[in-house]
């Protein structure tokens, strides 16, 4: 089976509620990220591998497929699959066998293949990058997963089911959107789809500081609007602390606090945030539990 969509989009998601809703549900839910992976490692991680097999194989391993046996094995971003693993996977595929890399015994398995990808697999093809035999056994079954900007009756639900989400992790009560962070919410574009909506929302959560959320807590565009008494301008900000400007009154932990804040809500893992940050995963982990972001 294959997925197409949009990074954000949900991809992971759909695959989980697969594997929930079918006889496979009991069993094995195995991911292997594959732009996280590169030559052998890729090939490794997918089948396994022989002590020895490469530079750095210093034990016998077992792969994700034979994690999965029995269940769900999701490649995520099969596009950044290398071409040997493309070939391996094409021969499993059609006979359900492989080999540990640097292992001459054929070894059985039965799992459901679940893929997905943002990338266009047909030019990938077209540009000698992705095996067309390969693609053609995926192509059973592909489902599109449509951006949020084109599902913008979902937007609303998706965003209160997150705000319950978060506020019950960060011990929060009776949070709720005000009309404008509605009108907010409906009129922006979300490039970065359901991701980026969650990270709105988490950010939200963690740092506004009244429990009605508005614009400016979700990090969007307020809309001006009369909304106080004879006409006069409502500002949401009036009461509001103010975030750190550069340069200004705010000390360097209030800065950090709010930069690491606002890179953890765009990015797509803590990883990528950390590697944004430049700094390791652990040392961002300490930061979030300093400054009540964890």
């Amino acid at each position: 089976m294959r997925l197409r969509g949009e990074s954000g989009t949900g991809k992971n998601l759909l695959a989980q509620w697969i594997r929930a809703h079918s006889r496979r549900a009991q069993r094995p839910f195995i991911t292997v990220h594959c732009p996280l992976l590169a030559g052998d490692l890729m090939t490794s991680a997918l089948f396994g591998h022989r002590k020895g097999a490469f530079t750095g194989a210093v034990a016998d391993a077992v792969g994700k497929v034979e994690e999965a046996e029995g269940g769900t094995l999701f490649l995520d971003e099969i596009g950044d699959l290398t071409p040997d693993a493309q070939a391996r996977l094409l021969r499993f595929l059609n006979d359900r066998s492989y080999e540990r890399l640097g292992e001459a015994r054929e070894r059985k398995s039965d799992v459901r293949i679940i893929v997905a990808t943002n990338r266009n697999l047909e030019e990938a093809v077209r540009t000698n990058r992705f095996r067309e035999d390969l693609l053609f056994r995926l192509n059973v079954i592909t489902l599109t997963l449509p951006p949020l900007r084109e599902r913008s009756e979902d937007v609303l639900p998706l965003a209160l089911r997150y705000l319950r989400c978060f506020e019950r992790r960060q011990g929060h009560h009776d949070l709720s959107f005000s009309a404008r962070s509605e009108r907010a919410l409906l009129a922006y574009a979300w490039p970065g789809n359901l991701r980026e909506l969650r990270n709105a929302v988490e950010r939200a959560v963690i740092l506004a500081p009244a429990r009605v959320l508005e614009p400016d807590d979700l990090g969007l565009p307020m809309e001006a609007t009369d909304d106080g008494p004879e006409g006069a301008m409502y500002d949401p900000t009036a009461h509001r602390q103010t975030p750190p400007v550069l340069g200004g009154e705010a000390s360097l932990e209030d800065i950090e606090r709010e930069h690491i804040a606002r890179v953890i809500a765009r990015a797509a893992s803590l990883e990528a945030a950390a590697k944004i940050l430049r700094i390791d995963a652990t040392t961002l982990q300490r930061k979030r539990k300093r400054y009540g972001l964890a």
